[in-house]
């Protein structure tokens, strides 16, 4: 097996902060910076599995870097560069209690309340009548509740965030502004590589008042892909579709009796598994940005991203 970058444990010059996330490991800088590393570990459920996938915390930041430079002109992001492969270090901004969910066919976790008979997802009525992977008239925003590491990200609607004070109606109407532009534009660039961009979150933030499009976009964690050739005779035979995402980690757990719930194990993770999760991974990366992967050395993960990100804040 190769290695993977599952902690860190950084002491930045000027470091005023860290948080340790389920996949991320974000080091403030003077309280105006951030370096975010994407480590190797994986999360599903909420749950912080037991192995770290080989490479995944590259592809996760390098698609996401692509896609903060592609989207840029539509909205500013925290985005300042990429030293490592790793590692992006950027603005600091004071985040949204809530992610955009946006939602452009029926599936996932969307689908399983579908079938259990639900009619309404946020505040947002679904027609009767409909099946697996279609898709929707237009887009769906299906926000939830940003939860602390540990507790369970929930539902939550328009209206009730609004009412709430999470975020105000103004900010609200240009949070769904971007949400939907940014979306038709990861939509239309996966399209070019043959690829269908089924649902995704945004997370946002603000800075000396202006609002920042933050972490990560179109990324295999965050979004779900389906192969564009293909689907149209896989929803007509009612059967499943060819998809690039990390649900099929999630099948796999459900599988294997895991959701997450109080007295679950976690299924053994055999290096075999391990190795499968990471070629997806890299897979996706191939398609979704059309070059080849390369493999950033793994001899000393932790010092290659320490010198890099130090030789840039050094510039800072």
């Amino acid at each position: 097996m190769e290695k993977a970058l599952v902690r860190t444990n950084y002491q930045f010059p000027n470091q005023t902060d860290v948080y340790i996330g389920k996949v991320r490991d974000v080091y403030t800088i003077k309280d105006d910076y951030m370096v975010m590393v994407v480590s190797d570990r994986i999360s599903a459920f909420d749950v912080v599995l037991p192995k770290g996938i080989p490479y995944k915390g590259q592809v996760l930041n390098q698609i996401a870097s692509r896609f903060l430079d592609a989207t840029a002109e539509i909205v500013p992001n925290w985005k300042i560069a990429s030293p490592d492969p790793m590692a992006t270090i950027g603005m600091r901004c004071e985040p949204f209690s809530v992610e955009m969910i946006v939602r452009a066919y029926l599936c996932g976790s969307a689908w399983r309340s579908y079938k259990s008979g639900n009619r309404e997802i946020c505040g947002v009525k679904i027609p009767d009548g409909m099946v697996e992977n279609q898709k929707f008239p237009t887009p769906i925003i299906t926000p939830t509740t940003k939860a602390d590491q540990g507790f369970h990200d929930e539902d939550i609607s328009k209206e009730e965030i609004i009412a709430r004070g999470m975020v105000s109606a103004e900010d609200y109407a240009l949070l769904e502004k971007y949400t939907l532009a940014i979306f038709a534009k990861g939509t239309e660039m996966a399209a070019d590589k043959g690829l269908i961009l089924v649902d995704t979150k945004y997370e946002f933030g603000k800075r000396h008042g202006k609002i920042y499009l933050i972490d990560e976009i179109h990324t295999p964690d965050s979004s779900r892909y389906f192969y564009a050739e293909g689907y149209e005779e896989l929803l007509r035979k009612g059967e499943p579709q060819r998809q690039l995402s990390k649900e099929f980690v999630r099948e796999w757990l459900m599988e294997n009796g895991f959701m997450g719930k109080e007295g679950q194990q976690v299924p053994e993770m055999t290096d075999a598994f391990v190795e499968s999760v990471s070629q997806r991974y890299i897979e996706l990366y191939e398609l979704i940005i059309g070059e080849p992967f390369v493999k950033a050395p793994i001899d000393d993960i932790p010092e290659r991203i320490q010198n890099n990100v130090l030789n840039l804040l050094a510039r800072l």
